[in-house]
């Protein structure tokens, strides 16, 4: 009899620990193509009149949950969107502690202004009425992944995008070409077996079509998002890199001249889209992943003039100190194999490969533009150190920020336990 009760007793604790591993999945999107069509934004300045569209806008979401921990990976696709307005959405969700909702922009150049910086005549042109439709289709499309998940296994894996995809347009080769890519697959029920979403993760600047030829577009992203739903199924979300400075799609032609057509969006979306699932194909199946997240808020001191000045006189309301001090939030996730950081802005490459040698994984993911997209970080040492990088120092918080990061980063990943499958 004995034995009976410690055999059942050892089966108990034994399904209790299986059933507390499960992982969820869930995935959800909203379309966010503004109608009519209002100007779109590819930085400071005023935003251009579009009269066409080339693919639709969205917000994609995906949401995982173990063990009672829920986490949102969200991403949008739009130049960059700031903190302000992802804390509206996430008052909207409910379930999800707000901490643990990462919401990253694309980075299209195509898409309408989400700042509201002023232009050169000190106008603020951005659409607040649209806005604040899209803060709430993001909690929609959060919401409804979370209705949506469901048991699922995972596959992750890190490789080389191989093929004419991106490049530094200051120094062709100094880029990441590594893409990592998350899958996740049901495991039970009608979903058995088939993907429930497949995240992609690369450095490059979505701007093949830019924000003068009067289309509003999600660029490259589009593309991607189709080849991917097509070939593999579910949901595609792509999250940007360390794409800073200048990490951007090559869309290059003889003598100098660039390919700024649609056609182009699809070539390259559909050759990293390619790429992305021939990298992943093979990885083994992760059955049992571990959920791990952390997260902190740390304050970036703003020096830069012009970042003063915009700042000053946006009206969306940022998080910013009488003493220009920035406050933002950076998460680290351990997803299965795959450790992910996530970074404020546009860090230069060279940030990112250090980080990434950093971090406790074999399979590192950087989410850039993800909770807020201050401008470019690059080190105090390349800070206004040469003339072809005048533009991204101006266009940065100031010399101090790539260090503040990089130091809190560090701490989160120390403090943090190994990504393991």
């Amino acid at each position: 009899m004995k034995k009976l009760i410690c055999l059942f007793v050892f089966t108990l604790f034994c399904s209790t620990t299986i059933s507390a591993q499960e992982l969820k999945v869930g995935a959800a999107l909203r379309v966010i193509t503004p109608d009519p069509l209002i100007p779109v934004s590819g930085g400071v300045g005023t935003p251009s009149p579009a009269t066409e569209k080339k693919g639709d806008l969205f917000v994609r979401a995906m949401v995982m949950e173990q063990n009672g921990v829920k986490v949102a990976i969200v991403g949008i696709d739009n130049l960059g969107w700031p903190a302000v307005l992802g804390d509206q959405s996430r008052a909207l969700i409910k379930g999800i502690p707000p901490e643990n909702i990462l919401i990253g922009a694309t980075h299209t150049h195509s898409a309408p202004d989400a700042y509201g910086f002023p232009n050169e005549k000190g106008e603020v042109l951005a659409d607040f009425d649209y806005l604040e439709w899209c803060v709430k289709q993001v909690a929609d499309a959060v919401n409804e992944a979370m209705e949506n998940m469901e048991p699922a296994a995972l596959k992750i894996a890190v490789g080389e995008a191989k093929g004419k995809i991106a490049y530094n347009y200051y120094a062709p080769d100094l880029y990441d070409p590594r893409c990592g890519v998350i899958q996740a697959f049901g495991t039970t029920g009608k979903n058995k077996d088939k993907a429930i979403a497949t995240l992609v993760n690369y450095a490059i600047h979505p701007e093949v079509i830019g924000n003068k030829k009067g289309i509003l577009s999600p660029d490259l992203c589009g593309p991607l998002y189709d080849r991917i739903e097509a070939k593999a199924g579910g949901i595609a979300i792509f999250m940007n890199g360390a794409q800073g400075g200048m990490v951007t799609a090559d869309n290059r032609r003889p003598e100098g001249r660039e390919a700024g057509e649609w056609k182009e969006c699809i070539r390259i979306g559909e050759l990293l889209a390619d790429q992305a699932l021939a990298i992943v194909d093979k990885a083994p199946m992760q059955t049992a992943p571990v959920l791990f997240t952390s997260s902190k808020e740390i304050n970036l001191p703003v020096t830069s003039p012009l970042m003063k000045m915009l700042i000053d006189h946006s009206e969306i309301g940022l998080k910013v100190s009488e003493d220009y001090m920035l406050k933002t939030r950076i998460n680290l996730l351990n997803i299965g194999s795959a450790q992910i950081l996530t970074i404020p802005g546009e860090a230069l490459p060279n940030i990112g490969y250090y980080l990434k040698r950093k971090m406790n994984t074999a399979h590192p993911f950087l989410f850039g533009l993800t909770n807020d997209a201050f401008g470019y970080m690059l080190t105090k040492e390349d800070f206004n150190s040469f003339k072809r990088y005048e533009y991204i120092s101006e266009t940065s918080l100031g010399e101090e920020t790539a260090e503040v990061y990089i130091e809190e980063a560090l701490q989160l990943i120390e403090e943090s336990p190994g990504a393991k499958p």
